[in-house]
């Protein structure tokens, strides 16, 4: 029902008078529906509020303020003389937030409350054929807010579809077919709720030759099938069926398939299922949580490009039509019910609706109205009481009522720690080591919350991360140890990203500016600020730099090398009959040669060795030769076309001999030189390249810090042994406040040491911020050769530096017509050292935008590791070229190519408020801090911390 007059007010007048046909609304707004009032009329009905934990009121349940910004909705319709005849006239809301009260025609039909749980109201005495008025109150807050704190927007309204509904007689009330497959045989078990005028009553599946019909609800009788192909989210094979009564006929689609578990697994059809899944809310930069069929559709076919096979609906159910969309394009779905009371546990749970039956009724409504709207749904293997409402006996009741109702499909909690009520052990956050004695069969250690006996009895279920990495910003970090650990341990099934997307509102400053608002751009006194931009996909719909990452980390198939190319098939059910291997050889990131692998098909749980290939590859006598090995689609999918890359992976063939440079000996003179190369001096201090005004080298060892650099709640690995139980992190500071006290970001030079003489140029400085004794040396030498300048700066930190570094390099301050880079060496995206898998060594090129993730709150971006090479670019042309030479253990650098300096960009809170850009910045860094996901999620692990060192950083700079 398409939208009408609305009137927003903090306290409206008397409902009955709002409600009467007669009232005068001409002088109302109008408003389309669905919409959420906060995102129309330019904040005249009130602005969107952001909290994760808190309740944005009161804590005062059940009740709420006087204050509550309430909507009156007034819609004329039209029903047609066929109405009269109707058996029943029903009105369904699929979605509206909070609470609502239906008058229709003057006359008070209900009240309805469950934000994204559909409801449906009987109309019949009050429809009418002809003209009919629809008067709907929604209040933003009521009882059901306390149910409902799951860490997204509070925008109210009516967000999802209005539907009237004319029921014939012998209509049918309700279908439910429960689909089985096992030995590649079917069956159906049908639920079907009509009244006795609605037989006789039909099934027809035409495709598989059914056509059954009962003559009355003592017929009705499970149907066997014969052979069926299975639906799984791999081959989502669907079969369209009918159920007709006297007086209607019901459309589904049937996915054939038995989710069964089996001691410690998760079955689909008798396979282990093993979840690459996302948590997804929805959300959108212009509509909020307004459902759009197309935008929803590409949605979902990126999840399936970036190999994502299943969803956790976070935390409620979705709208209806997205599951259908699951079940055609294929997902694992845990269905959540539409519950969460997180903002209770700050004070320790008391009042929690989870353990206070006088709320049981109303959760368990919430649960009821989850299951029986979705259950047709092959897509849904798992029915999810709720998120974060702590523990209690609702929640039990919950899961009873489940299981009574679906035995079919399993109940997953994640705060049921010791087991009572569900069957999956369900976790967030876990960190690595835990998850491995969660894994390990021998392992007795003591289980968050549970006794032995309780630790024991959870490590006999699934295992399952329901939120790991969380995805705020830059990140998240260990995808892959996490894979690493579910590839040895059946036990584990995988996990859970938080979260798909970043919750971003389109907004623009006073001037104009576009940029996506976070919690706190609206004005709100109770907010948490960019919490709610922690999404593998950036608001504007740009994959991060991390969904890449994620992508190879939990690929189909693994490609891996030694004598051959190990091909491995991961897959639930699907051999590689629709993938195709192709490879190309590289010298020193330009094609060679190229082809396709010649591949059996490889069954699930297969792997083949291939040969590598044989002919068409030059031997080089220098330089780096590169094998690429990618997994593609053969044909054309739903949702990709046919060369779609599932994997890439890459093999050295031969490294060549890697490029030497001799040591600077600097002769003692009198005389500094003003020019080496293309660099040009002023009393030692560089002063230009290539005639172009620069500043540098500086120290750097700052870094504008991550989200996850500024979470300090999950603790630091840095002072403590986390491999051993209880896995917890030392209580500290956030890396960021750490660095910040310690004047990283604030380095100061005192030059100790100039010398020189015809060709070479040495400069020690000694560098340290202000009020410490803390420091520093950089002993930079610039060396002149063949009309190239060669430049060693040795990088050595004094005592007392007791922490993480962010980074260790030098900066380069250079014009701002430097406007991009081409480089050989890792790409095409950012890397990190525990967040590198998606890094292939080639010959990238990028402009300055391209070459950082545009992330809602501006931080650390646009690394590239193991340099070889980075040509800048002025003005679309090359200018300066960089190679770097390894150090003694033969590591190579990273660069980074900025418009705004570390500094200023930790200065920034959105993209927009970053100053106009004065020079462009060239970070050459010897290492870098990893990433981690400590915004909410474990520090990074020991092996990729940056404690400080000594380094070196060697590079032969010369033009074009």
């Amino acid at each position: 029902m398409p939208g009408g007059p609305l009137r927003v007010l903090p306290d409206g007048e008397a409902p009955e008078a709002v409600a009467a046909e007669d009232f005068d609304d001409t002088a109302w707004d109008t408003i389309p529906v669905p919409a959420h009032w906060v995102l129309t009329g330019d904040g005249r009905y009130g602005r969107p509020a952001y909290t994760n934990v808190q309740f944005p009121f009161p804590i005062d349940p059940p009740h709420v303020p006087d204050e509550n910004p309430t909507g009156d909705y007034r819609r004329r319709f039209t029903l047609p003389d066929a109405a009269g005849a109707a058996s029943s006239v029903l009105l369904r809301f699929d979605g509206v937030e909070s609470r609502y009260k239906v008058w229709l025609n003057g006359v008070e039909i209900g009240v309805g409350s469950g934000s994204r749980l559909a409801q449906e109201f009987d109309i019949t005495h009050a429809a009418r054929a002809g003209e009919n008025l629809l008067v709907v109150r929604v209040h933003q807050w009521s009882a059901a807010s306390y149910l409902e704190d799951q860490d997204q927007w509070w925008m109210p309204g009516i967000f999802r579809d209005v539907t009237v509904l004319l029921r014939p007689a012998g209509a049918l009330d309700d279908v439910w077919l429960r689909t089985g497959f096992d030995g590649g045989r079917g069956s159906i078990d049908l639920e079907i709720v009509a009244a006795p005028d609605a037989y006789p009553v039909r099934l027809r599946v035409p495709e598989l030759g059914i056509d059954v019909t009962w003559d009355s609800p003592a017929d009705v009788a499970p149907v066997e099938v014969g052979t069926v192909e299975p639906w799984t989210a791999e081959r989502p094979r669907l079969y369209d069926a009918t159920v007709a009564g006297t007086g209607e006929t019901v459309s589904l689609r049937l996915g054939f398939r038995t989710v069964e578990i089996r001691g410690d697994r998760f079955l689909v059809n008798g396979r282990q299922v093993i979840f690459h899944g996302v948590n997804r809310h929805e959300t959108h930069p212009d509509r909020g949580r307004v459902f759009d069929e197309d935008w929803s559709r590409e949605d979902l076919a990126l999840m399936k490009r970036f190999n994502v096979n299943a969803i956790r609906t976070s935390h409620y159910p979705p709208h209806p039509r997205l599951l259908d969309l699951a079940d055609e394009l294929g997902f694992w779905v845990i269905d959540e019910c539409d519950y969460e009371t997180h903002g209770f546990e700050p004070g320790g749970w008391v009042g929690n609706p989870s353990d206070d039956l006088t709320w049981r009724p109303a959760l368990l409504d919430r649960m009821e109205r989850t299951v029986e709207r979705d259950k047709n749904h092959p897509c849904i293997v798992m029915w999810s009481l709720g998120n974060e409402s702590g523990r209690g006996q609702n929640l039990a009741a919950m899961a009873a009522w489940v299981h009574d109702r679906d035995p079919g499909r399993p109940v997953h909690y994640e705060g049921d720690y010791t087991g009572t009520f569900t069957d999956v052990y369900s976790r967030m956050y876990a960190p690595v080591p835990e998850v491995e004695a969660i894994g390990r069969d021998d392992s007795g250690a003591l289980l968050l919350g549970c006794s032995a006996a309780e630790s024991a009895r959870q490590r006999t279920k699934p295992f399952l991360l329901c939120e790991y990495v969380h995805a705020m910003g830059n990140g998240p970090g260990a995808i892959a140890d996490y894979e690493a650990l579910v590839e040895r341990y059946p036990r584990l099934h995988g996990g859970f990203v938080w979260e798909w997307r970043d919750h971003g509102l389109r907004t623009r400053t006073p001037e104009g500016v576009e940029f996506f608002a976070y919690g706190g751009d609206f004005g709100e006194v109770v907010h948490d600020g960019n919490f709610v931009m922690d999404g593998l996909v950036l608001s504007d719909g740009t994959p991060s730099p991390g969904l890449h990452e994620f992508k190879q980390v939990v690929a189909p198939f693994t490609v891996s090398f030694g004598e051959g190319i190990e091909v491995r098939n991961r897959r639930h059910s699907a051999d590689s009959c629709d993938v195709r291997f192709r490879w190309r050889a590289e010298h020193d990131g330009e094609p060679v040669a190229s082809g396709v692998l010649d591949a059996p098909v490889i069954a699930v749980g297969d792997s083949v060795t291939l040969p590598l290939p044989g002919t068409g590859i030059p031997a080089p006598s220098d330089g780096e030769l590169w094998l690429t090995v990618e997994a593609v689609l053969a044909e054309d999918a739903p949702w990709a076309p046919a060369g779609h890359v599932l994997v890439a992976a890459q093999t050295q063939l031969s490294a060549g001999r890697p490029a030497t440079v001799r040591t600077p000996r600097v002769r003692l003179g009198d005389r500094l030189p003003s020019r080496l190369g293309p660099a040009e001096f002023d009393g030692g201090v560089l002063v230009a390249l290539d005639g172009q005004p620069v500043a540098g080298p500086r120290l750097e060892l700052w870094r504008a810090p991550t989200d996850n650099d500024r979470g300090a709640g999950f603790g630091s690995y840095d002072l403590a042994d986390p491999t051993l139980p209880p896995w917890t992190a030392t209580p500290a500071p956030a890396l960021a406040d750490t660095w910040k006290r310690a004047g990283l970001d604030r380095l100061t030079g005192r030059v100790l040491e100039v010398t020189g003489g015809p060709g070479d140029l040495r400069v020690v400085t000694r560098w340290a911020p202000a009020d410490s004794r803390r420091s520093v040396l950089t002993d930079v030498r610039w060396t002149e050769q063949d009309g190239a300048v060669i430049l060693r700066a040795d990088i050595e930190p004094g005592d007392g530096w007791d922490l993480i570094w962010p980074r260790v390099g030098v900066r380069f301050d250079l014009p701002t017509a430097v406007d991009g880079a081409r480089w050989f060496g890792t790409g095409p995206h950012e890397s990190y050292p525990d967040s590198r898998r998606a890094a292939l060594v080639g010959r990238y090129q990028s402009d300055l935008a391209g070459l950082g993730a545009d992330y809602a709150r501006p931080q650390e971006t646009g690394h590239r590791s193991d340099l070889r090479s980075v040509t800048l670019r002025r003005g679309g042309a090359d200018w300066l070229t960089w190679d770097a030479v390894p150090d003694t253990a033969g590591r190579l650098p990273g660069f980074t190519l900025s418009a705004h300096t570390a500094q200023q960009i930790a200065r920034a809170g959105h993209p927009h408020e970053l100053p106009a850009p004065t020079a462009t910045h060239l970070y050459l860094d010897a290492a870098q801090h990893g990433l981690g996901s400590r915004a909410c999620g474990p520090d990074v692990w020991h092996e990729f911390a940056l404690r400080p060192r000594a380094c070196s950083l060697r590079f032969v700079l010369r033009r074009g």
